[in-house]
């Protein structure tokens, strides 16, 4: 087993089978916490990966594929968990990406990060539990590769890292979770609402690391964090930001007063 910890989240990033990825989140946060990892020297850049280690299933499709389901139905409910459940999936291999591939931070970004691998593996070990509940499992539905695309983009920084998917995807997360709680608390699904509530607690964390982080990368390279941030939200995302602003978890979450004003500015414009 080895003790460098760029090689291990490497081996979580790569892993295609479901539970021993899960197993190896939990194992790279504990060992790193426990000071069994050290950062091995290095010289050159790791390359890129194409594609994270998943499972075979669920299908791959473009986000305008995917079919809407009512939260009705059973089926509809299902779909719905899955859809969460592919995110935080999704996250894994991001929080382990982000150790595995920025390699001149400190010591206290890697912990960081290893600590929302294990957390995110256990938000989807939450919803799959759920789906099994109802019959179903991870891959009965199409999804889309979204996140990982992001990830792919962002690549060649850890500032835009920080700012695109802490700061931007998974923000909108808060933004959306509370309205998704409501709708399945309207069908009585008081489990999947306590399994979200669990979610969006941790996501609060999650959303305060990036925040962090491209606040002390803007600090690094002498640049303003509220101009850099809008700058990159125009480059990136012409597609505008949706409304409503969770304003109080993105605030928790390291969002001024200012950045929401601004956001909200923002909010539906092309």
């Amino acid at each position: 087993m080895s003790s460098d910890l760029y090689a291990a989240a490497e081996e979580c990033l790569r892993c295609t089978e479901v539970a021993s990825k899960l197993a190896l989140a939990s194992r790279l946060h504990e060992r790193f916490a426990a000071g069994e990892l050290q950062r091995e020297p290095w010289s050159d850049m790791p390359p890129v990966l194409p594609d994270a280690g998943r499972p075979a299933a669920p299908r791959l499709v473009a986000p305008k594929a995917l079919a809407q389901r009512r939260l009705s139905t059973p089926e509809g409910q299902a779909a719905m968990i899955h859809a969460v459940a592919h995110i935080e999936f999704n996250a894994i291999n991001l929080a382990c990406d982000a150790v595995y591939r920025f390699r001149d931070l400190p010591d206290a970004y890697y912990a960081d990060w290893v600590k929302v691998a294990a957390e995110e593996a256990y938000h989807f070990s939450l919803l799959r539990d759920r789906l099994a509940e109802l019959g179903h499992g991870y891959g009965d539905f199409p999804a889309h590769n979204g996140l990982w695309e992001l990830a792919v983009k962002t690549a060649s920084d850890p500032l835009l890292r920080m700012a695109l998917v802490p700061r931007v995807m998974e923000a909108r997360g808060l933004d959306v979770t509370p309205g998704i709680m409501n709708r399945f608390a309207a069908i009585g699904d008081q489990a999947t609402v306590d399994i979200l509530t669990i979610i969006l607690r941790d996501e609060v964390g999650h959303v305060a690391a990036g925040s962090h982080w491209f606040e002390y990368l803007c600090r690094q390279r002498g640049l303003d964090p509220e101009s850099t941030y809008f700058s990159l939200l125009q480059e990136h995302f012409t597609g505008g930001i949706r409304c409503p602003l969770h304003k109080p978890a993105r605030k928790q979450a390291g969002f001024s007063d200012a950045e929401l004003a601004r956001l909200e500015q923002l909010c539906g414009k092309t």
